[in-house]
């Protein structure tokens, strides 16, 4: 064999080995990222209790089985508020949200979902899957005394989730999305670096695609864009901070564009993924506390 040919097959040969090397690795993070066993989830360590608060524990059953946990403080004011949690992330990460609200009157649901708290399950579909534990607690929170009128608040993916469902079920009546990615597609890129640490070329698409074949679903699909205008004529509240980096910079500006009136975009800069709360709390507070109050509360109540 002349050296040129040899020359040629090593170099196919390398190229194959890299190829596969590549793709080993992709799908070694597809399924670290979509998978959240419960053996890898952190045990909660406060409750609303921690805040002073009065709740109680709670569970349901999703339409497709999975038994799903909660906390639920009642509501005063004759409003309910869904709290839901973001990426692998827990009830934890909301109580803050839960004491303001609570605080105020309004019945707060803390919620969860499948394959992340204590909750059975462990593949993350990012909203293909997860429709019917969100169903379960909307169903749970209009069976509870006093609930009039129902809104929602998500954190990261927990927002986009709400998005999702709002857009298809008109018992909500208010929403308000903090940190929400526009679509998969959007933020793929940015998200991979975020999470896992490698560069976007060539593992955003190889990960994509190593997922889709975990999830059962084309992640195309996974579109917030495509969904947020169906909430009018409802209204939704978007908060978006464009030094975000583990979501797209510019998911908050394209929700907001696809969205129809009424719509408020609050975007900042030099606040961290899903940090209002802490990073900005008495803004946070007063315009998450005058939105619901306009959207849900009758004059007298507010």
């Amino acid at each position: 064999m002349k050296a040129p040919a040899k020359i040629s097959i090593i170099i196919a040969v390398v190229f194959l080995l890299l190829a596969a090397a590549l793709s080993l690795v992709a799908r070694n993070q597809a399924l670290s990222l979509v998978y959240h066993p419960l053996h890898e989830r952190n045990l909660l360590s406060k409750t609303p209790a921690d805040f002073s608060l009065q709740y109680r524990d709670v569970s349901v059953q999703s339409t497709d089985g999975n038994t799903i946990h909660a906390w639920y403080i009642p509501s005063e004011n004759g409003a309910g508020i869904i709290l839901q949690h973001g990426f692998k992330s827990d009830r934890e990460e909301l109580l803050e949200e839960a004491a303001i609200l609570a605080n105020k009157g309004y019945g707060v649901l803390v919620s969860s979902i499948r394959a992340h708290d204590v909750n059975e399950g462990e593949l993350i579909a990012f909203g293909l899957k997860e429709m019917p534990d969100l169903d379960a607690w909307v169903n749970f929170l209009q069976e509870q005394e006093g609930i009039a009128s129902i809104g929602m608040l998500g954190n990261s993916l927990g927002a986009s989730l709400i998005i999702q469902y709002a857009a298809a079920n008109e018992d909500i009546k208010a929403v308000v999305a903090h940190s929400a990615f526009s679509s998969m597609r959007d933020t793929i890129n940015t998200s991979v670096i975020y999470f896992t640490d490698l560069p976007a070329f060539p593992f955003a698409s190889l990960i994509g695609f190593w997922a889709e074949q975990e999830i059962e679903g084309d992640i195309d699909n996974i579109d917030a864009t495509k969904w947020i205008g169906n909430i009018s004529p409802r209204p939704i509240l978007i908060l978006h901070s464009i030094s975000d980096i583990a979501i797209s910079s510019d998911s908050g500006e394209l929700l907001f564009a696809a969205a129809a009136q009424p719509k408020e975009l609050w975007q900042v800069e030099g606040v961290d993924h899903a940090a209002f709360d802490t990073q900005l709390p008495e803004e946070f507070e007063n315009r998450v506390l005058s939105f619901f109050d306009r959207s849900l509360l009758s004059g007298e109540e507010r």
